[in-house]
């Protein structure tokens, strides 16, 4: 099992983990009003680094965006006696969108060098989730003792871009965010960066925060809105707490977004999952949603309080306005338990839970399944059974290929050209199967499935640009100024993973990893350790890059264990 060695939050609320939870539990709130910032026509309440911090923050030949993650890696870093250079350390970042206008891969590159790590950086990009994804991809790595250390820093910095992007969604209040209250009307964007820095199984008999299992399950119902009936967190929650005692809980820290369907969503699952007396705390209503930061930042101030014994308060929370029977922290409260769940939700139909435990001795520690270290055994466990490969080299446009060869699911003309590619090879490669009489997971009947569904995982090293350049153009002109909230979806490349999800009703784990480049290495890595250590049989992958209708590459299969 792994441990946290070493935490850091740097976000308006101070530059520290101390800083941050003495803030939040003294009351204090980053959230403020913003009236015509970046040229918005609507005002939104959110949680901003002032001129000051951004200067102190500031390092010369990086973005705001990689000066705020690698200041909160230093700080973490800096609790530690850790060589940086050592190839037994993975960089693991965490973000929604990063630089704006650039890919992520390439920011997590120039993160990594300026701190001295020599590994390959793995961005997370799975929208909301991202920050517990990240942790639990570096869980994966850790116990199947492919890397010593993880550090996963989570962040993100807000702008006209992403705002814009909500509030064309009418997902964005111009007040401070109510989590879960009868009044609450929307979320408030954040800027922060978080890291934690894993270490695998410690022998000491020390106390630390241990990860103790996690799991991650779609919906398959929708790209942006949660299932009404929660399916997809209610089986993520159940399948971390199957065999565990919720009695050992001190709280759940919620998504808690503060928008109408998300906290439904959430209360629904929580009830249904037999939580409903587990004290609740939400934390956006400090920091607003800090998107790919929020998984770190929230987890490691549950962490915090809870070694102080409280579970933190929800601000902003007065009267239960959803109908799922639950238990929302509206004060401080005391606790002398040592574990808690947190839970994130977001958009492509992701939905994570993760436990957390303090003390190594605990019944969910001792039963907790754990991967298998495959590091003594360098051959891979894993086999391609089917593959498909579609190219524009083989001279048709993806259009041509979709009119030609499926040509029965006209969403296909709503989605960005990255999601055309992937929904392209997806149907191929589920022909194929199917005209190859190869036994599937997905034509069992759900029931037989629930256990054993397949995973969906893509890569690539571009991300979305293609779709960050078409949301652009619909803010870049004052005078035509018409953020299109359908573009803005497709800005998130996880988005491609959800639209396989519905469309054959999947609600196994769905992931979006993207790379400097093409390591064939490092991604049969990371699908040997998710199949090690989840409940999935086979995974749907593949590396996917479209940069136009004619221009694209894609080699999709169905993974399976050998």
């Amino acid at each position: 099992m792994v441990y946290v060695l070493s935490t850091n939050i740097t976000a308006p609320l101070g530059f520290t983990t101390e800083q941050n939870y003495r803030a939040v539990r003294s009351g204090v709130s980053a959230l403020k009003r913003y009236d015509g910032l970046w040229g918005l026509p609507e005002p939104f309440a959110a949680s901003l680094f002032n001129e000051e911090q951004k200067a102190s923050l500031a390092l010369d030949g990086y973005t705001c965006f990689e000066s705020l993650a690698i200041h909160s890696v230093r700080e973490a870093l800096s609790h530690t006696q850790l060589d940086v250079t050592s190839p037994e350390i993975v960089l693991i970042l965490s973000t929604t969108k990063g630089n704006i206008g650039q890919s992520p891969s390439e920011a997590a590159q120039r993160i990594a060098t300026a701190i001295g790590l020599t590994t390959t950086p793995i961005v997370v990009c799975n929208a909301c989730v991202s920050g517990l994804s990240a942790q639990l991809l570096a869980d994966h790595l850790l116990s199947a003792g492919l890397y010593d250390y993880a550090v996963v820093v989570g962040a993100e910095v807000q702008s006209k871009f992403i705002v814009s992007g909500f509030q064309a969604l009418k997902a964005v209040s111009d007040e401070p965010c109510r989590p879960f209250d009868i009044e609450r009307n929307g979320l408030n964007p954040g800027e922060a960066a978080a890291t934690i820095i894993f270490k695998k199984e410690d022998t000491s008999n020390s106390l630390h925060w241990y990860l103790v299992n996690g799991a991650i399950c779609n919906d398959a119902f929708h790209i942006s809105s949660p299932s009404p009936q929660a399916n997809g967190l209610t089986a993520a929650i159940e399948t971390v707490m199957e065999e565990q005692d919720k009695s050992e809980l001190a709280s759940i820290s919620v998504h808690g977004t503060g928008t109408l369907y998300n906290d439904q969503m959430e209360s629904k699952a929580i009830q249904r999952a037999g939580l409903s007396d587990i004290p609740l705390s939400a934390l956006k209503g400090y920091y607003g949603h800090t998107m790919g930061a929020a998984g770190v930042l929230e987890t490691i101030l549950t962490m915090r309080a809870t070694d102080d014994g409280i579970v933190l308060p929800s601000k902003g929370f007065t009267e239960l306005g959803v109908s799922g029977k639950v238990n929302i922290s509206s004060e401080c409260q005391q606790t002398n338990k040592i574990s808690f769940m947190k839970l994130l939700s977001g958009f492509g139909g992701n939905n994570v839970a993760v436990l957390y435990s303090r003390d190594m001795d605990c019944p969910s520690l001792i039963s907790a399944p754990r991967c298998k270290s495959i590091r003594e055994d360098k051959r891979f466990s894993i086999i391609k059974t089917h593959t498909i490969r579609i190219s524009s080299d083989q001279g048709k446009s993806l259009t041509d290929i979709y009119k030609q060869q499926i040509g029965n699911y006209p969403k296909f003309y709503k989605m960005d050209i990255l999601t055309r590619l992937a929904f392209v090879a997806s149907e191929l490669l589920i022909k194929d199967m199917e005209e190859t009489q190869v036994p599937r997971l997905i034509c069992a009947p759900l029931l037989q499935r629930v256990q054993e569904e397949p995973a969906i995982i893509l890569f690539n090293h571009s991300s979305s640009l293609v779709a960050d350049r078409q949301f652009l153009k619909t803010i870049s002109d004052a005078e035509n100024f018409f953020p299109s909230p359908s573009v803005f979806v497709y800005t998130l490349p996880n988005i491609t993973a959800g639209e396989i999800a519905i469309r054959h009703h999947l609600c196994g784990e769905t992931s979006f990893c993207i790379l400097p480049e093409k390591d064939e290495t490092l991604m049969q890595q990371i699908l040997e350790v998710t199949l090690n250590a989840t409940n999935a049989k086979s995974i749907i992958s593949g590396w996917i890059d479209a940069e136009s209708e004619t221009t694209f590459e894609c080699e999709l299969s169905l993974i399976e264990k050998e």
